[in-house]
C-alpha cells in the first residue's frame, strides 16, 4: 500500500474519531520496523485511547454532576417547602399565642403565672383588679419580693411554703383569701408541666364573694327558723309530757300510744333543730365557748350510760375498752365533745344489726388521746365515702336501713373534732362494719 493510501486510511480514523467513535485505530503495516507512518499510527493509537479514557471519564463526571444538580434542586425546593412550613407554623403559633392571651385576658378568675425560679411571669387583668396591682410595677419579681407588697402579701402568705427564705409554690386547692368586705377570693394553685418537666406553676383566684353572701343569708335564715321553731316544739314537748304523766287527767291506752308517737316525733324535730343550729354556729364560728380540762374517760363513759338501755335493747355485744394507765386531762368543751362521742356512738348503734358487736378503745401517747370505735353494721359504700363528713349526706344504704335522720351528725362530730386541734377519720367496707377514729392533742 502506497504511502498516500496509508496516509488517507489514517485521516478516515481520524474523522470517525472527531464523530465520537473511539474504536477506530489506525492500522500499522511493520510493527517491527515501522516506518514514519507506522510510528505516526501508533502515536495517534495511543492518543485516541487516552482520549476514549478522558472522554469516558468526563461522561461519568458529568453524570455525576447533573446527579449532583438535581440532588441540590430538590434540597433547594425541600427547603422551600420547610421554611413555608415553619412560616405557617410560625403564622398558627402566633395565632394560638394571640388566642390564649385573649382568653387569659378575658378569663373571668385571675391568673397569676409564676416561672421555674418562681418568679412572677404573667398575670391577667381580672387578677390586677382582684388585688389592685399593676403589671408593670409587679412583673419578673420573684415572691420573696412580692411579699413586700402589702395588697400582695395576704396571697403570697397564702402560697407560700412557711420556711424563711424559701421561695417554693405550695399546693393550695380551694383556700379562701378575705380581701376586703366585698371581696372574698378562692385560691387554688397547680403545676405546669411539660413531657414531666415543671416549667412553672399557675395560681387561679376565683371570686366567691356572691357565694359566700349567700351562704351567709342562709346560714342567718337556718340560724333564725331554728330558733323561731325551737320555742313552740319545746312547749309542745312538755305540753306532751304532761298528758302522758297524767298532770291533765287520766288518759287512755289507745290515746296514749298516739300521744306517745306524736311526743317521739317533736323529740326527732327538736334535734333535727338543735343539729341545724350547731351548724350555724359551726359555720358562723361560734360553736366552741367552754374549754376546760377534763377527763376524757369519764365522758365517754357517760355517753355509753345513757345508750345503755337502747344497747341491750338490740342484744348488741359492747365492749370499752379502758387503757391501764390513767388517761391525761384534755383541754375540751365537754358538751361538744359528748354530742361528738354520742353522733358516732348513736350511728354504731343505729346501723349494726341486733346481735352485732360494738367496741370503743381509748389510747394515749405522749401528745394525743386516741378515741376508737369499731362496729360490726353495715358499712359505707366505698364510692360514697370520701362524702361522709359533708352536710346533710347520708349513704344510701344507711337510708334504705333506716330512712329517718338528718346527714348532720358527722359534719358537726367532724368540726368539733377540728376545731379542738384534732384529726377525725375511719376505716369502712360495705357490709363488714366500719371504725371511726379521732385524736386530740394534749396540753
Amino acid at each position: 500500500m502506497t504511502k498516500e493510501e496509508r496516509i488517507k486510511k489514517i485521516i478516515k480514523v481520524l474523522e470517525k474519531v472527531a464523530k465520537g467513535d473511539f474504536d477506530s485505530y489506525c492500522e500499522i503495516e511493520n510493527v517491527e520496523h515501522p516506518d514514519e507512518i507506522d510510528a505516526l499510527a501508533l502515536k495517534l493509537n495511543i492518543l485516541i485511547s487516552d482520549f476514549k479514557e478522558y472522554v469516558t471519564a468526563l461522561k461519568q463526571k458529568n453524570k455525576e454532576l447533573e446527579k449532583l444538580i438535581t440532588q441540590r434542586e430538590e434540597l433547594v425546593k425541600a427547603l422551600m417547602n420547610i421554611l413555608e412550613d415553619t412560616e405557617e407554623a410560625r403564622r398558627k403559633a402566633e395565632e394560638e399565642r394571640d388566642k390564649t392571651r385573649t382568653i387569659i385576658s378575658n378569663f373571668v378568675d385571675g391568673l397569676l403565672v409564676f416561672d421555674k425560679e418562681n418568679k412572677l411571669s404573667l398575670i391577667n387583668p381580672r387578677a390586677e383588679r382582684f388585688l389592685g396591682v399593676k403589671t408593670e410595677k409587679i412583673i419578673g419579681k420573684s415572691i420573696l419580693e412580692l411579699a413586700k407588697n402589702f395588697r400582695l402579701n395576704p396571697l403570697i402568705g397564702l402560697v407560700k411554703e412557711k420556711s424563711g427564705l424559701n421561695q417554693e409554690i405550695k399546693k393550695v386547692y380551694r383556700q379562701e383569701l378575705f380581701v376586703s368586705e366585698e371581696l372574698v377570693l378562692e385560691v387554688s394553685t397547680t403545676p405546669i408541666i411539660s413531657e414531666e418537666e415543671k416549667l412553672g406553676t399557675l395560681v387561679i383566684l376565683h371570686d366567691i364573694t356572691r357565694e359566700k353572701m349567700i351562704e351567709k343569708m342562709k346560714t342567718e335564715f337556718v340560724s333564725i327558723a331554728a330558733h323561731q321553731l325551737r320555742t313552740p316544739l319545746s312547749a309542745i314537748k312538755w305540753s306532751l309530757k304532761m298528758l302522758l304523766e297524767g298532770d291533765l287527767g287520766t288518759i287512755s291506752k289507745e290515746q296514749r300510744e298516739f300521744i306517745e308517737k306524736t311526743y317521739k316525733a317533736n323529740e326527732r324535730m327538736i334535734a333535727l333543730i338543735n343539729d341545724l343550729l350547731n351548724v350555724s354556729r359551726i359555720e358562723e364560728g361560734k360553736f366552741l365557748y367552754r374549754p376546760v380540762l377534763s377527763d376524757i374517760e369519764a365522758i365517754t363513759q357517760s355517753v355509753i350510760n345513757f345508750y345503755k338501755e337502747e344497747i341491750e335493747k338490740k342484744k348488741i355485744k359492747f365492749n370499752f375498752r379502758k387503757p391501764k394507765k390513767k388517761i391525761p386531762r384534755v383541754k375540751v368543751d365537754v358538751e361538744k365533745i359528748k354530742l361528738a362521742i354520742q353522733n358516732l356512738l348513736e350511728n354504731a348503734i343505729r346501723y349494726t344489726p341486733i346481735g352485732g358487736r360494738i367496741t370503743i378503745s381509748l389510747k394515749t401517747n405522749k401528745k394525743t388521746v386516741k378515741f376508737q370505735i369499731k362496729d360490726t353494721g353495715i358499712g359505707i359504700p366505698k364510692k360514697q365515702q370520701e362524702r361522709i363528713f359533708t352536710k346533710f349526706f347520708r349513704g344510701a344504704n344507711a337510708i334504705r336501713m333506716e330512712t329517718e335522720g338528718s346527714g348532720l351528725g358527722l359534719f358537726i362530730t367532724k368540726n368539733i373534732i377540728e376545731a379542738h386541734g384534732g384529726k377525725i377519720w375511719f376505716e369502712s367496707e360495705e357490709g363488714k362494719g366500719t371504725t371511726f377514729f379521732f385524736t386530740l392533742p394534749l396540753p
